[in-house]
Formats: structure tokens, sequence, C-alpha cells
């Protein structure tokens, strides 16, 4: 999963990206609001980590814009503010979750991963198609009835992408968004690499490769 971090402590923001990289999540960093709205109009995301104390344009403001041009992004407040006034200004504002300063990582992450789920459609813990089935806490998939497989963070990445929209048709450049982060060498057929090793662990049926298109999983059976 593509994360945006809106972020201008250099301590905190570095500690994030680090922790988020480790969690296998793709992660963009950037340090101001105007750079955030410049950023997420030019690159796709499934999910941003936003501050509301920025230089310039304020957190609040960048979530304003968001909503206001129906960027339906996934949102996370992350903010030293903690009133309640603060709180409900940011949900009403459009935010999908508002956590204060400081978090233990862990708990970002699990309110990370129910928001991924919401935006889904799923309210399971574990993502699925009815088929297959993804834990995203455990980083483990399964075939339905079989014994689960430990994923690396970029099968897991890949397969959590085609199983978010199940049915859709994923490109080779829209999974390489889900995959890489800014910096990250992109390398020679690391989609279909990652793919024979999703097969090799789950079967080859699940993963449909459609022709000149890309690559998918079937709808909620």
């Amino acid at each position: 999963m593509r994360v945006l971090l809106v972020e201008d402590d250099p301590m905190i923001g570095a500690a994030m990206q680090a922790a988020l990289k480790d969690a296998s999540y793709a992660a963009d960093w950037v340090k101001n609001g105007q750079t955030a709205l410049s950023t997420l109009a030019a690159q796709a995301y499934d999910l941003v980590l936003l501050d509301l104390g920025l230089p310039g344009k304020s957190g609040q403001e960048v979530l304003a814009n968001l909503r206001a041009q129906n960027n339906p992004v996934p949102l996370l407040i992350i903010t030293a503010r903690d009133g309640l006034e603060d709180r409900l200004l940011g949900l009403d504002g459009g935010a999908d979750d508002y956590v204060t300063k400081p978090f233990q990582m862990a708990e970002l992450l699990a309110r990370m991963r129910a928001v991924l789920r919401r935006k889904g459609g799923q309210a399971a813990p574990q993502l699925g198609n009815g088929v297959l089935a993804l834990d995203p806490a455990s980083k483990t998939a399964c075939v339905q009835g079989g014994t689960a497989q430990q994923l690396s963070a970029r099968e897991f990445a890949l397969l959590q992408a085609l199983l978010l929209r199940p049915g859709a048709i994923l490109s080779r450049s829209q999974l390489e968004g889900h995959i890489y982060g800014w910096g990250e060498e992109v390398e020679s057929n690391a989609v279909e690499f990652l793919i024979h090793g999703l097969r090799r662990k789950l079967g080859s049926e699940h993963i449909k490769n459609v022709r000149g298109l890309g690559w998918m999983v079937a709808k909620n059976v």
C-alpha cells in the first residue's frame, strides 16, 4: 500500500517512515501542506497520515482542500492537539480517524488497517474474496481451509492491492505504485516475480493474468 506521510518534525517523520516501511508500506514523506497537495495531485495514494501543525498551509487546510476536490483518499490525522474541538473539527472536516501524539506505532498501524478495511468495504479483520484470505496483522495469506503462508513485505503489498479491489484489473504500473515508494528502484519484472512467489504459495489459479492489461483476483464468491 502507498502511504503519504505529512509531518514537519524531522525526527518524528524519519522514525515513522522507517516504521511504515518495516510494516510493508511504501511510504513517501513530505514536510509541508502545499507540497502535500501538489504530491496528492500528481500521485494516487491508498492512505494519508496528516499532521495539523504544518508550516504555511495547515493540515486542516490540506484536509479541507482535498475534500472540496472530492478526493476520497482515506486520511488519518496525527497530531499533538488533543482538545475536543480540534478532534471534532478534524473528523467533521473529513478525516477518517484522529490519533493524538504521543502514540504507539502498533496502535497507529492497527487504525490504518481498520481504515483500509472500510475503504475496501470489508468489516472483518481479514481481507478476502471467499477463496483467498489475507491477514494484514500477521502478513499471512491462505486459501480457504488451507495453511497460512507467510508473505514477504512486497508479496503482501501486492496481494493486498488486489484483494482490496477483487474483480478489478490492476496494471503493472498500478501494482508498482503500491509496492515502491520514492527513491526505491523498481526492479525489472518485479511484479511477475512477486506473482510467481504468491502462486507458488497459494496456487496458480487464484491470481489471473489478463493479457496486455494486468492482473486480478476473482470477485467475492
